[in-house]
């Protein structure tokens, strides 16, 4: 009597699976760019149809959400974007701004707590605020933030005037550009030249210089007299 063998049998090749996709043809035109920003129309209709989403809609009927949507796709127009990255923050604009107005509205609705009117509020708040995060992001992205830069080129000063470049302070705010008029007016300053003197007021309100570096003429006692013969 032989022993059955426990051997297991050997195991079968496992057969992989090729994917089938249902992917289309993309959509490369870019007819729709003036709305997403793209040159892929299928992202541009994504795009617009994410907006499209964000829109109130429970209580319109179909004429009203055809406005909707005609008005969202003029918003998008007319926020002009250049490139993909413009066009979703002006959709993301648009969805803050859809959220935070749904919850004003309804924090204005009658007979409701006061504890969901102020969560309402909250949110409208947080919604706004980041409106405004969105808006700067979006002017950076724009190079239209930051500070702005001035640059004097030429200062002109009559005959008589007085006056110096650097930061000054005036009753009215902002800086000044003053000037001394002996030179000429559009000289540019010599790198070597020695600094003049510097100006100040005295207690009388007149202005006097500064003594500087400046080599000054000795007096009478310390000049050298003439040896004599």
């Amino acid at each position: 009597m032989t022993k059955a063998s426990s051997a297991n049998p050997p195991a079968k090749p496992v057969q992989r699976r090729t994917i089938q996709s249902n992917v289309v043809k993309p959509s490369n035109d870019g007819q729709l760019a003036h709305i997403g920003g793209s040159k892929s129309d299928d992202w541009n209709n994504i795009l617009v149809n994410q907006a499209f989403d964000t829109l109130w809609l429970a209580n319109s009927d179909e004429e009203q959400k055809g406005r909707q949507y005609n008005a969202a796709v003029a918003y998008m127009m007319q926020m002009k974007p250049a490139d993909e990255l413009e066009a979703m923050m002006a959709a993301q604009l648009f969805a803050a701004h859809n959220a935070a107005m749904e919850c004003y509205r309804r924090a204005m609705i009658k007979e409701q707590s006061a504890e969901a009117r102020g969560m309402n509020l909250a949110q409208a708040n947080k919604l706004s605020r980041t409106y405004a995060t969105l808006i700067e992001a979006l002017n950076r992205h724009r190079g239209k933030g930051g500070q702005q830069k001035v640059t004097v080129k030429h200062v002109h000063v009559h005959e008589g005037g007085q006056a110096a470049i650097g930061n000054f302070s005036s009753p009215g705010g902002g800086g000044g550009v003053a000037t001394n008029s002996k030179g000429q007016p559009h000289a540019k300053p010599n790198a070597d030249a020695p600094e003049p003197a510097l100006l100040r007021s005295d207690p009388l309100g007149n202005v006097l210089p500064i003594s500087g570096d400046a080599e000054l003429p000795l007096s009478h006692a310390r000049r050298k007299e003439p040896r004599r013969a």
